[in-house]
């Protein structure tokens, strides 16, 4: 671990440091969440991501983390080495976590054969555009679970947010295909920290987001946003914790989510039968055919829905949210 602290120290990660080794345990057992809200953060440049987990402790919250392997300010990439013990700490303290993208890869469109125009952001070829197949879009949804596996021991979550919240139908279906659910945002939960900081000042983003925010929203942040010339972490995200506490909130992750908990649980249970060697070679049913999909590939397969519209009310902001998502530019990073 001192080896550890040496290296953030050397790169200027003084903060990351601090929170690995300083920062106070989450409690282990979390009270009664009646009117929850669910804080989600993307990766980013990662600069204000020992900041978030500062908060995060301090505050005793836990949130959700959308996983992509983005480029940071010293160098690396958010799912590197140096970031590893960062992620390992989180994980220990009970975050929740789930997929985005590997390269951050943007859906553009869908094709007339069935497949889909993508271009990542990251990766060994940013900005350009490829046509993939769903089945290439679920690879590249496993991708950061099995990094975060390597990195922590701990699964994902079947959940997964598309880069800039950009989806089609035909996307979504891919994604469930291979065990993925799409988590989007509340419209009031778009927490504004992609905007530009001198038309949009995080004294604004705070008052905004707290006249605004109800509970069952899912907020969204970001690990660092290259184009905000005024961080909005952790400036506006400690108060923001502590007002919506004032408000009668409290935090909750994805996996308590009304409109995911219980397909969670199921996969969890049909995993635990069908890991059993017995089980799957004599599965006759087929029942077990997607759980081996979970078991050897690591994309752990939520069980399929009946359609968008059978989500619970609770989650209707999930569904509206792909338009939200939209607006968000796709050179934003």
């Amino acid at each position: 671990m001192r080896a550890v602290y040496k290296t953030l120290l050397g790169l200027g990660l003084s903060s990351c440091a601090t929170a690995l080794l300083g920062s106070p345990a989450l409690s282990t057992t979390a009270p009664a969440c009646e009117r929850p809200v669910y804080l989600t953060f993307d990766t980013g440049h990662m600069q204000v991501a020992p900041l978030v987990a500062e908060v995060l402790a301090r505050q005793q919250v836990r949130a959700t983390f959308f996983l992509a392997n983005e480029p940071t300010r010293t160098g690396g990439t958010s799912l590197d080495e140096v970031w590893a013990p960062w992620w390992r700490t989180l994980a220990e303290q009970g975050h929740a976590f789930g997929s985005h993208t590997f390269d951050h890869v943007y859906w553009l469109s869908d094709t007339a054969d069935g497949r889909f125009l993508m271009r990542p952001s990251a990766g060994p070829q940013p900005g350009k555009s490829f046509t993939w197949t769903g089945a290439q879009y679920c690879e590249e949804l496993g991708r950061p679970a099995k990094r975060f596996e390597d990195m922590t021991g701990q699964k994902i979550l079947p959940l997964f947010r598309a880069a800039g919240g950009k989806t089609s139908p035909a996307l979504l279906r891919a994604a469930q295909a291979c065990g993925y659910e799409h988590v989007g945002w509340a419209p009031a939960g778009f927490l504004g920290d992609e905007l530009p900081s001198d038309q949009y000042p995080n004294t604004m983003l705070l008052e905004r987001a707290l006249r605004n925010i109800r509970s069952g929203d899912i907020l969204v942040a970001h690990l660092g946003i290259w184009s905000r010339q005024d961080p909005w972490a952790p400036a506006v995200l400690e108060p923001l914790v502590e007002g919506l506490k004032k408000k009668g909130f409290c935090f909750a992750t994805m996996d308590s989510h009304p409109a995911y908990r219980e397909k969670i649980q199921a996969l969890k249970l049909k995993v635990d039968v069908c890991a059993s060697p017995a089980k799957r070679g004599g599965d006759a049913s087929g029942t077990c055919a997607g759980a081996a999909n979970v078991i050897d590939s690591r994309a752990r397969l939520a069980e399929q829905p009946e359609g968008l519209s059978s989500l619970p009310s609770a989650g209707a902001s999930i569904i509206e949210s792909s338009a939200v998502g939209e607006t968000k530019d796709i050179q934003r990073r």
